[in-house]
């Protein structure tokens, strides 16, 4: 009971802080109360259950609700649901179509977590090493010395595709992952640094690991992520989108309304380009810590910092960022594309997960780490990597 009169505690001072936040606008927003029903499987009594979602609810109305989120959002722990709320509209500037638990989000570069361990499981399969050479695959790829596993922890030194192919593509016409390989090879736009140097960021990788998956298995992305990766894990309102879908694009919103159009780099896929809900991402999340998609010595290998020239709590792995901080370790990847802001965060020790998916922009919502101390009882505000 110690822990539970911790939570407590920290629902009635937040509470006491936060009187009305989030009385308005009641009709545009959903706040999932009681207790999960998965929570009869957990080691958690009702009554911790409770302490929890009141506590995360609390943060949520102070910190997002009436801060302008616009967006969905979900914290479990354990696997079980503890708080979600859905606020908002699709059509931001109409207030039309309000947000569900069944509205997708384009996660942005969450997207890399699934790209990233897609690559991991075909390794663990046998079909891949992380030591190929980019030539086995793409035999005329002009930079050598770069291997799948130098794309996957972005050591790879490559120049950033949404830079190069804002100086030398006519940005009237969208460029698939193809015709980035393809302009690589024909431009050689100038590296940022030699292979495996040291950590550098950069979109391009994920680009080439996507048509990598292509490669071995002989299938499209979205179809292969589809029918390998969402449907066996039941992530049903999950999806990759690529130039068939233009025609259903859906915009996000700027902070004062405005929707951002489509650009030229909005069907390249494996960088980004993933929709999916917060329910949909639990599931994903289930399925890590059940071992269900890789084993545990996969995820270690992924999990396991390779950015680490400088002594910092941020690091990377393979499709993950890295987080250390007096013991404790958070396993999060964040994603921004045009209005969408999206935080995956989890609280490995405590084996609590937040997810929260916005389509207007919203710097709070990489604020969402700030909560883990309901979990621990220990307050730490240091920014994660957007």
């Amino acid at each position: 009971m110690k822990h539970l009169n911790i939570y407590i505690s920290l629902f009635l001072a937040l509470t006491f802080s936060n009187c009305t936040s989030g009385a308005k606008n009641k009709k545009k927003e959903i706040v999932k109360k009681g207790i999960a029903a998965d929570s009869l499987k957990s080691n958690m009594s009702p009554a911790v259950v409770k302490a929890y979602h009141d506590a995360i609810e609390a943060y949520y109305q102070k910190n997002l609700a009436s801060r302008g989120f616009n967006g969905s959002i979900l914290v479990a722990k354990d696997g079980v649901i503890l708080f979600e709320a859905y606020r908002g509209f699709v059509n931001v500037p109409a207030k039309k179509d309000s947000i569900t638990q069944y509205t997708p989000f384009h996660l942005a570069s969450i997207s890399k977590t699934f790209t990233g361990t897609t690559v991991l499981k075909l390794w663990e399969q046998g079909r891949i090493s992380l030591y190929d050479s980019v030539q086995k695959f793409f035999p005329q790829f002009p930079y050598h010395g770069i291997t799948v596993k130098t794309l996957l922890d972005h050591r790879s030194g490559l120049p950033n595709y949404l830079h190069f192919l804002d100086k030398g593509w006519d940005r009237k016409k969208k460029a698939t992952n193809q015709d980035v390989l393809d302009y690589m090879i024909a431009n050689k736009p100038p590296v940022s640094n030699l292979p495996n140097r040291h950590f550098q960021y950069c979109n391009t990788n994920y680009v080439l690991l996507a048509l990598i998956i292509e490669k071995v298995t002989g299938t499209p992305y979205p179809q292969y992520m589809r029918d390998s990766v969402f449907t066996p894990l039941g992530m049903t309102s999950t999806f990759v989108f690529s130039a068939p879908d233009t025609a259903k694009y859906v915009p996000t919103y700027s902070a004062g309304n405005r929707p951002f159009p489509m650009d030229h780099c909005d069907i390249t896929y494996g960088d980004k380009n993933i929709y999916s809900t917060v329910r949909d991402m639990l599931l994903w999340d289930k399925a890590l810590y059940e071992h269900r998609f890789v084993s545990q010595s996969t995820l270690d290998s992924a999990f396991t910092a390779t950015s680490n020239e400088r002594k910092s709590m941020h690091n990377y792995g393979m499709g993950w960022r890295l987080f250390y901080d007096k013991g404790d370790t958070i396993v999060y990847h964040n994603g921004k594309w045009h209005g969408s802001n999206t935080a995956f965060t989890r609280l490995v020790q405590q084996k609590a997960t937040i997810i929260a998916l916005g389509n207007k922009i919203n710097g709070n919502i990489y604020q969402v780490k700030n909560m883990s101390y309901i979990f621990s009882g220990v307050v730490n505000e240091s920014a994660l990597e957007e």
